[in-house]
Parts: structure tokens; sequence; C-alpha cells
């Protein structure tokens, strides 16, 4: 597909990404390019790529980071290549999925309409995997929308944005900046989706592009699917809540209480997780430290939001902040 590059960010996971490239491999249409952003593996992905480069169908370019940044460090880095590489469309994914036959295709009817594209998603086993989300500015959290949004309509618009397949236009990157490194995992997407319907039409589509590889143990709670995680993801998920309080404010969308009544949802998702999915309540202490981060967060003067590209294009080193 002219002008397309597909952006992947991959930490030690080399048979997921090998499965992943195969499946870009075998698109017809195809992107234009391949940027592979390795988070600083310590497996073998780098010798996976160095054996997929040479007769790779289309051109597969790897960045290498020499630490891991996360998911958000490592889209940022992606894009930035991208962009410089003369990028107009930017698919964005993560190493745990493939893509399904003619994905590209289905997704290019939309690219004259809209300017933020998520097609649809099955499970590990062949299902449809939901993930239909609306975000709530007043609470500063996502919420499932109920039902088949696509009952009537090929087209759902929404306001969120998920790093697990969003194609978004260079425009719209330049607009709202890179995403930012310092949500490392979790809720960078969120954000990036949210920033983007500020100003540009955000929207899911009634595509099949992409089948998640990698099993997750789940509950089915009728309006969504609730997923094991990690002590990582809960003291981001808490702790991020910094950031996307800094969003909001930045853009005049802050309301303490309902942000406070936000917070308070995101640690109980949380804890059922720990209680109904992992039936453990060992991973309580991240949420605590998350928390405890994100108040240093919100009190912290100096937090700016990333710049729009046109004031430049590289993170501030001042304005981040490491695990």
């Amino acid at each position: 597909m002219e002008g397309l590059a597909l952006v992947i960010v991959t930490f030690n996971r080399s048979s997921y990404l090998r499965g992943l490239l195969e499946s870009v491999a075998a698109l017809d249409p195809a992107p234009e390019q391949v940027i592979v952003v390795d988070n600083a593996s310590t497996d073998d992905t780098a010798e996976v790529l160095a054996g997929l480069q040479p007769e790779f169908p289309v051109p597969l370019s790897v960045e290498r980071l020499t630490e891991n940044t996360g998911g958000s460090g490592g889209f940022a880095a992606g894009v930035a290549r991208a962009l410089d590489a003369g990028a107009q469309w930017l698919w964005l994914m993560d190493d745990d999925v493939e893509v399904l036959p003619g994905a590209l295709g289905a997704l290019g009817k939309w690219t004259a309409t809209y300017d933020c594209i998520h097609g649809r998603r099955l499970d590990d086993a062949g299902n449809p995997f939901f993930w239909q989300h609306r975000f709530l500015p007043f609470l500063g959290i996502h919420v499932p929308v109920r039902g088949n949004v696509f009952a009537d309509r090929p087209v759902f618009a929404t306001n969120v944005g998920c790093f697990e397949g969003m194609l978004v236009s260079a425009r719209v990157v330049r607009d709202i900046g890179l995403p930012d490194s310092r949500f490392f995992i979790n809720g960078d997407d969120e954000i990036y989706g949210w920033l983007a319907s500020l100003n540009h039409r955000v929207v899911y589509v009634n595509e099949f592009v992409l089948r998640k590889v990698r099993p997750q143990k789940q509950i089915d709670l009728g309006i969504r699917h609730l997923n094991d995680s990690s002590d990582l993801s809960r003291f981001c998920a808490m702790r991020n809540r910094g950031h996307t309080a800094g969003y909001l404010r930045a853009n005049g969308r802050f309301n303490p209480l309902g942000f406070a009544a936000g917070t308070a949802l995101t640690a109980a998702k949380e804890v059922l997780r720990l209680i109904a999915v992992e039936r453990s309540l060992r991973g309580a202490g991240s949420l605590w430290r998350g928390w405890r981060g994100s108040r240093r967060i919100l009190r912290d003067p100096s937090w700016k939001p990333m710049p729009a590209l046109g004031a430049g294009t590289e993170p501030d080193p001042s304005n981040q902040e490491s695990l």
C-alpha cells in the first residue's frame, strides 16, 4: 500500500514476531515498508530479524533501542523513524498478533474518509475479540460500548485508540506529536486516540484484520472480557493516571471529582482482575505504588504534554520519567 509503513514494537517474543512477519510477507496489497522496533530484547530477536531481512518482500528495517522503553517508547521511536522515511500512513502493531489476508485492502477502503482507523480482531481461538470502547474525559477512563456496534452500520465513531492495529495518518501524528514514552505501557494509546479525536475522525470499521496469537486467561463480563495482567501493567495502570490527568488539564477537560471517581473505578477493575482472573491479591501492592506515583505526577508543575511535531519532533528529555 503506497505511503504506508507498518510499525511493530517487540520485546523478547521472537517466536510471535516471526509469525507476525510471516503473515505480513503474505499481504497483498502490502505495506510500503516495515519498521521493527526492538526494545532491547535479550532473546534471539536480533538473529530472527537478521535472518528475515535479506529476502523479505518489502523493505524491512530494524530500530534496536539500547534499553527497554516500553510499548509507548517503542512506538514513539518507530513513528519518528517512519515519518523520517516519508510515510503518509502508519499501521501500529504489537508483536503478538498476526495480520489476516487482505487486511490492508480492507482498511484502505476507509483512508479517504477517516484519519484514524481500527479494524476488528479475532482472539487466539479465532473468535471475534471485543475491543469497542469510548473514552470519558469526565472520569478519565475508557468504557466498553454495549451491544453490536456494527449491527446497522459498517463504521462506529469513537474517541479512543489502540496501538494493536491502529492505522493513523501522518497528518494526525504531526498535529498531536509522538506517542508519549512516559506511559511506558498502559494508557498511552487510549490518550493518543483521544487526542486524535479532538480534531480528526477516529473510527472502528467492520473489517477483520488481525488475530491475537498469544493466549490469555480471561473472564467474560457480558459487556467485555477481562484478561490477566502483570504487576508492571497494574503499576502503570495506576501511575499513568497522573499522565492522563495532565492531558485532560492541558485540553481544559479535567474535573477533579470525576477524575477521582475514575481512579477509584480503575483500582476496582484491577482488584477484580486479581480476584476473578488471577485468583490472587499478591499484585495489590503494585496498585498502591502506582497510585502514589500518579500523585507525584499530578503535583509536578513542570509536567507538559508531548509537543506537536511542528514544535520539535523529539521529546524533551527533562519531561521524561523513568520507571
